[in-house]
């Protein structure tokens, strides 16, 4: 149990569901912090996949995030494009990063044909091994600010890859949801933060940087039990010069059980 303890994790309260009732579960109390918010390019993502699609015909189509799901359904229900995306996805072999995502997949009616057991751009290239797509095209609708690590890596196993862009990221805007963790975190009083995405350490110290110098952040950061989900929000944390843990299962799940671990341990 972590009685008393507070404990952070870099997402809004809208997409911390599972988190918060972790650690309430276990007698902490959560705060959701909303780091980054996303820059639709608008309708035309719609119409962009569907005629990349046509052209490009790709025997899979690979989602990475929930967010990407929600984004390109939501803006295909919103212009009346909804079926014909719908069919248009249900023609290729799906797979999904995670369960999240499968789950957000299968909410839309799209059956998930694949899901890695590591929930990350490693494990959807472990999984193409697996089944021997060598020759195959795959088609990845995701964020503009995603780095090019799974696109060379399926290149490289022999799959070619057409990525499409649906939306920009960058620091959340309102930071006001932020006042009750910053006047804890002076106080000393958060125990941890869980941080779940490349994008999401960069939003967390851009909006930290505005109240706090650099060094005195760092060090009060130092205090704390950070842990990261994955191999690249771990190359994010590593700029910034702060001691963290990489969860082991890259998810929500595992990295709480991680920080608990590590709490329970002090």
């Amino acid at each position: 149990m972590l009685d008393g303890k507070t404990i952070a994790i870099t997402r809004s309260k809208d997409d911390s569901a599972e988190f918060i009732s972790l650690a309430e579960q276990n007698n902490a109390t959560p705060i959701p912090l909303p780091t980054i918010e996303l820059i639709s390019k608008g309708e035309k993502i719609v119409a962009d996949f569907l005629e990349s699609v046509e052209k490009y015909n790709p025997d899979y189509c690979v989602f990475l995030s929930s967010k990407a799901v929600k984004l390109l359904f939501d803006t295909a229900k919103n212009i009346k494009k909804f079926e014909q995306l719908q069919l248009t996805v249900a023609n290729t072999i799906v797979m999904s990063v995670g369960p999240k995502t499968s789950a957000t997949l299968e909410s839309y009616g799209i059956k998930v044909n694949h899901q890695p057991k590591n929930s990350s751009s490693v494990g959807v290239g472990e999984e193409f091994s697996q089944i021997n797509a060598v020759g195959k095209k795959v088609i990845i609708p995701r964020s503009g600010a995603a780095n090019s690590f799974l696109k060379e890596l399926l290149n490289k196993i022999g799959i070619d890859v057409m990525e499409i862009h649906l939306y920009d990221v960058c620091a959340f805007g309102d930071t006001t949801q932020w006042n009750g963790f910053r006047e804890l975190f002076s106080q000393g009083k958060i125990s941890g933060v869980i941080f779940t995405s490349a994008s999401s350490v960069r939003g967390f110290f851009e909006i930290m940087l505005k109240d706090y110098e650099k060094s005195p952040l760092i060090d009060n950061l130092s205090k704390l039990s950070l842990v990261s989900i994955g191999p690249f929000t771990s190359e994010e944390l590593k700029k910034f010069d702060v001691s963290f843990t990489m969860a082991k299962i890259h998810t929500v799940a595992g990295a709480f059980d991680i920080l608990k671990n590590i709490l329970n341990s002090e």
